[in-house]
């Protein structure tokens, strides 16, 4: 008798253990969040709260060079039957600013096709410094005859980029995969003013 009322005893103190964990489990993963938001450490779990339409406060970036301001211009170059071009023609940054550019692709043909984008910079000095995030020129795209589509180029320029360039243009050139792969553009290409938007 004794030892089977040991036995209960026993069973209720494993019994609150397991709840007790069960109950910390849980509990982690708001602290989790709720940590995360004060402190600005995760910067994927602040991505998650954001809702459409409502600004969001982010965490201030310290590596970003407020006191320098540099000039991107976008350029592109279709090799084929395809309407591509950026969604604005520049924009002024700060370097080590997160920034995100759209461009606009359509397929003007009547067959499906398969493209790919090679991106070149000028000067060509500031190659190692231009460091994109996500960008369609990592893919290859099929489009049907007539798709539009829109994707991102999100980048970051070092603040370690000389003072001596204060403009950069980011040029890609879009080609049929299948076909002779072009050579990316070199030198200056013509640009329209700055303010100038595509639509305009």
């Amino acid at each position: 008798m004794a030892l089977r009322l040991e036995n209960l005893k026993m069973v209720r103190k494993l019994a609150v253990v397991a709840v007790a964990m069960f109950a910390f489990g849980y509990g982690l993963v708001p602290l989790y969040y709720a940590i995360c938001e004060a402190t600005g450490i995760n910067i994927l779990a602040l991505g998650e709260q954001e809702v459409p339409g409502v600004r969001t406060k982010m965490a201030t970036n310290t590596q970003v060079d407020t006191s320098r301001t540099i000039t991107v211009e976008f350029d592109a170059n279709a090799r084929g039957p395809w309407d591509f071009k950026p969604a604005v023609r520049s924009m002024q940054v700060h370097p080590g600013e997160l920034t995100t550019v759209m461009y606009e692709f359509q397929n003007i043909q009547n067959r499906r096709m398969a493209a790919q984008a090679i991106p070149s910079y000028a000067p060509r000095q500031a190659m190692p410094y231009f460091n994109k995030v996500e960008c369609f020129c990592f893919n290859q795209y099929t489009l049907d005859a007539g798709e539009k589509k829109q994707w991102p180029v999100v980048f970051v320029i070092d603040p370690r980029l000389s003072k001596d360039v204060t403009t950069i243009t980011l040029s890609y050139t879009f080609f049929e995969v299948g076909g002779k792969t072009p050579a990316a553009p070199v030198g200056p290409v013509a640009h329209a003013p700055a303010s100038e938007g595509v639509g305009s």
